[in-house]
């Protein structure tokens, strides 16, 4: 382990699950799983004694559930990075997890693919989204939309709305001053001040908005 490394907590109740994605986070310079745990209150505790940067947790789990420790953990610690690593490719599950304060969720049947591009991406502030599930929130938004339920209430201009869905698939502020033609400065202010208006802190938490929003595309 480096002074720059990442410090993480990894849980789950299969001891070869963890051993295996220990393997794959260890081998990178800027990971270093410091701590363990093999189910959800146990990880809370863990937490609680082990300085740790980011967790990892399966959703299932004896005691408490890695949603249920998400919960936990994203209460005491909310600087605490939080991923699931799940074999249930399920977006209630996504959803709930988001809810809970989760950074990304991650299949663990492409976890070998897809593990550190969302430990890293949750260590930026980052939202991860596992591939094809931006097709499943758009599907949901269009149903809801075509059997006349209630869309979400528009809270923001049209302007921020169009910085928040860049926003939320990960553009930075000259990515997304160059596409709509204002300086990255303006970026800034629009984003500071849908910060404010809709009463969230950074980035993942603007990124649910647009998910709980339908804003997001595949």
């Amino acid at each position: 382990m480096t002074a720059s490394s990442h410090r993480i907590l990894l849980a789950d109740d299969h001891a070869l699950v963890r051993r295996g994605v220990r393997l794959i986070l260890d081998a990178e310079p800027d990971l270093c799983v410091v701590a363990e745990a093999s189910d959800g209150a146990e990880a809370v505790a863990v937490a609680r004694e082990v300085p740790v940067d980011l967790a990892i947790l399966d959703i299932a789990m004896p005691r408490l559930t890695g949603l249920q420790a998400a919960r936990e953990l994203s209460r005491a610690h909310p600087d605490l990075r939080i991923l699931i690593l799940t074999m249930y490719d399920n977006d209630q599950y996504f959803f709930e997890a988001l809810r809970v304060g989760a950074s990304g969720y991650v299949l663990k049947s492409v976890a070998d693919r897809d593990l550190i591009g969302a430990c890293r991406a949750a260590m930026r502030n980052e939202p991860f989204l596992y591939p094809g599930v931006e097709t499943t929130l758009i599907r949901k938004y269009l149903d809801r939309a075509g059997q006349g339920r209630t869309l979400p209430e528009k809270a923001i201009t049209d302007r921020e709305e169009e910085i928040l869905k860049l926003v939320a698939e990960g553009h930075t502020s000259k990515e997304i001053g160059d596409l709509l033609v204002i300086s990255a400065k303006t970026v800034e202010r629009h984003r500071a001040n849908l910060l404010q208006k809709l009463g969230l802190r950074d980035r993942v938490e603007l990124t649910r908005y647009a998910i709980r929003a339908g804003l997001i595309e595949p």
